[in-house]
């Protein structure tokens, strides 16, 4: 009996050593499977991975090169915002400057309105004896005379000496210009050139300046101070404003002021060039009409005494020959 037990329990314990051993066995295969895979999916993971570092770096470059562009871009729009909004302040100021004048200019077109009103219900309140006063006016002549000078020219030109001697007397030059002016209330075109033939206002060489108030207070404002280089000679102005201006359809006149002639010239080769120029028209008058002023500067000095008669000389025939009037003052103040 103890013998029997002794080998079944022998054979118990073989069947289980058995299967414990096939289990480790079958593990340990899968273990080796497993293992046996395992380097290609690493090498393929490691591959990808450098590929994508790969990629990753040269977006980095890309990202990196475009930056400096980026930022030249930047920069460029920056100073352009800039330059937009200093040009919208300017206009905000160009704005409200224009839109105080528009306010300035109704506020005085409402006064000239009232005034316009107020004068004509004072011509409407005339008296009989007013208006039988009225009756006998007549207005004055488009070829009327002023001081011994036709103004019946439409286009005018001054022609200024600005020498040193004409400087000391020039708020008197000053006055007489302002005062020709004033004798042509409108006029289709201006000019003013010294006796060099050197123009007020380069930008209007060559060119009518438009007759405007404004025009006219700016040309007297500039006057005052306008002092260019002269050689006490008007013949280059005379030309310089016949050569440039003349023409038959216009009615021109040049207002020479000056006080000595000292060009080498004659007074009879001055004469001439002048006919040259300044042409006849059908009906025989000369297409550009010349006045004179003469100033008595130089007179009590015997140099100056000489080229202060030679200019006078030389405008009193100038002005006869060419349809104008020489007015030869005899005092300066």
């Amino acid at each position: 009996m103890k013998g029997i037990r002794r080998r079944a329990t022998e054979s118990f314990n073989l069947s289980f050593l058995d299967c414990i051993c096939c289990g480790f066995g079958a593990i340990i295969l899968l273990l080796v499977l497993t293992k046996i895979g395992e380097p290609i999916a690493l090498e393929q993971a490691r591959e990808d991975l450098d590929g994508l570092v790969a990629r990753l770096e040269r977006e980095l470059f890309e990202i990196r090169g475009q930056t400096p562009v980026l930022e030249r871009d930047l920069n460029a729009r920056e100073e352009q915002l800039s330059e937009e909004q200093a040009a919208v302040a300017r206009l905000k100021g160009d704005f409200s400057r224009i839109e105080g004048e528009f306010r300035t200019s109704k506020q005085l077109s409402e006064v000239r309105d009232r005034i316009e009103g107020r004068l004509l219900a004072a011509q409407q309140e005339l008296t009989e004896e007013m208006k039988r006063l009225l009756v006998d006016y007549r207005k004055p002549r488009e070829d009327a005379i002023v001081g011994g000078i036709p103004v019946d020219s439409e286009y005018i030109i001054f022609v200024i000496d600005t020498s040193g001697s004409m400087q000391g007397v020039w708020s008197r030059v000053v006055t007489k210009v302002t005062q020709t002016l004033d004798a042509y209330p409108r006029v289709k075109g201006m000019q003013v050139m010294n006796d060099m033939g050197e123009y007020m206002f380069e930008h209007y060489a060559g060119k009518w300046i438009p007759d405007t108030a404004a025009r006219r207070k700016a040309m007297l404002t500039r006057l005052e101070s306008w002092a260019p280089f002269s050689n006490s000679s008007p013949v280059e102005g005379i030309t310089e404003a016949i050569r440039t201006f003349a023409d038959p359809n216009r009615k021109i006149s040049v207002y020479l002021f000056g006080d000595d002639f000292a060009g080498r010239e004659s007074i009879d080769a001055v004469l001439d060039d002048v006919d040259r120029l300044n042409l006849r028209d059908a009906g025989g008058n000369r297409l550009v009409r010349i006045h004179a002023v003469g100033f008595p500067v130089n007179i009590g000095s015997a140099l100056g005494s000489q080229s202060g008669a030679r200019f006078a000389n030389l405008m009193r025939i100038l002005c006869e020959q060419n349809g104008g009037t020489f007015v030869g003052l005899n005092a300066i103040n």
